[in-house]
């Protein structure tokens, strides 16, 4: 315990319901309180949820308005139009429901509601001056884990660049996770979202600001990720597999903020930018190659990893360490996921500028176990073409 000594603050939702059915309770809670003006954030795939539950609202006395304009990787546009929209509304609370996405742009409007800061002013760590709305994430998916993160992604058109708000402005007053909104997800979003917060909990285990508070959520998310993802993905309506992912989502989410992830996600971000692949998906196409990379800078983190993967001991250190490439190759395959950069439409050409783009994505870069060059990015990107 190298580290257990260094200071870590973790900021939590003030209330975090988790379990079946607690998405109803919550309906009840929030008609018991001071908020009347209820501003919900959602896409059109995941109004078929979002609606009933906001209609349950109405039925309890509240004023709901109900804006489904997250249907991709949230842009800066995408932002400005529901803060535009809940201005409007005069809300008093901001929900987030649905996937990662629509839980980033309801964290920012709601920390911007009445914040005279721009948009491009609080892009960074620690920028964001404060929060007074009040702040609700319910997650459709189990995945992102920023029901319960400090962490909002949006692309800025202008520089075609993912960039990130990071404040503990950002963590809702109230989390619920519900594992029965996740029974509906599709095999091939329960799969990308799977392998992204089994991304998240990876690189934070392995990473140079790694901490024993958050190696213990890293490690068990692993497993809930590990022994559950295959039951989700071939069988939706399993209960306990779904409840399992959840909880491993959310381990994920609290592995994020003053750990955070890695190389992994700093090489994903441009192929969502520019490509507009699934983040899940770039996640999981990249995690074997920067593993693979690291692997001889931390073998005794990643044999942990591995065992947490389902891995018998085997040999040395590195060998065990070495048994996580497979593992996780062979569950991205029973997921069905892309095995390469190619079969996602991604040209060889865009290499350089790839490599390029990731170099900016410094506030990850510097926590991976092992330096990362642009060369070495370009040569992490070639590897996964073939």
């Amino acid at each position: 315990m190298e580290r257990l000594g260094d200071i870590l603050t973790l900021h939590l939702p003030k209330t975090l319901a988790f379990g079946k059915g607690s998405a109803v309770r919550l309906a009840d809670d929030l008609a018991a309180g001071p908020r009347r003006r209820v501003f919900v954030i959602t896409s059109r795939l995941v109004l078929p949820l979002a609606e009933p539950w906001s209609q349950s609202l109405r039925q309890r006395g509240l004023e709901v308005s109900v804006w489904e304009g997250v249907n991709r990787e949230p842009t800066v546009t995408d932002f400005q139009a529901a803060l535009k929209a809940a201005q409007a509304m005069n809300a008093d609370a901001i929900i987030g429901f649905g996937g990662g996405s629509a839980l980033d742009v309801a964290k920012l409007v709601a920390a911007m509601l009445d914040n005279p800061q721009d948009i491009h002013e609080v892009f960074g760590i620690g920028k964001l001056a404060g929060r007074s709305t009040f702040l609700v994430c319910l997650p459709t998916t189990a995945g992102t884990g920023s029901e319960v993160s400090p962490n909002a992604i949006l692309l800025d058109e202008s520089e075609h660049v993912k960039k990130g708000v990071i404040s503990p402005h950002l963590v809702p007053d109230v989390t619920c996770v519900d594992p029965l909104l996740t029974r509906t997800l599709p095999p091939a979003v329960t799969a990308s979202t799977g392998l992204d917060a089994l991304t998240h909990c990876i690189e934070a285990y392995a990473n140079r600001f790694a901490h024993p508070v958050i190696d213990h959520y890293a490690l068990e998310g692993i497993r809930l990720i590990a022994g559950s993802l295959r039951r989700a993905f071939d069988c939706g309506d399993d209960l306990d597999a779904r409840a399992r992912m959840a909880l491993g989502s959310l381990y994920g989410g609290l592995c994020l903020g003053q750990v955070n992830t890695g190389a992994v996600h700093a090489l994903a971000y441009p192929l969502g930018s520019e490509f507009h692949v699934a983040h899940g998906v770039a996640n999981a196409v990249m995690l074997p190659h920067v593993l693979e990379f690291n692997l001889s800078a931390a073998p005794e983190s990643y044999a942990q990893v591995a065992l947490a993967l389902g891995a018998v001991p085997s040999g040395s250190t590195l060998e065990t360490a070495r048994c996580a490439l497979s593992l996780v190759c062979e569950l991205s395959r029973h997921c069905q996921i892309p095995r390469s950069l190619s079969e996602l439409g991604v040209p060889e050409s865009a290499v350089p500028r790839l490599a390029k783009g990731a170099m900016k994505i410094t506030r990850l870069l510097e926590r991976n176990v092992r330096h990362v060059t642009e060369e070495d990015a370009v040569a992490i990107y070639r590897k996964a073409f073939l």
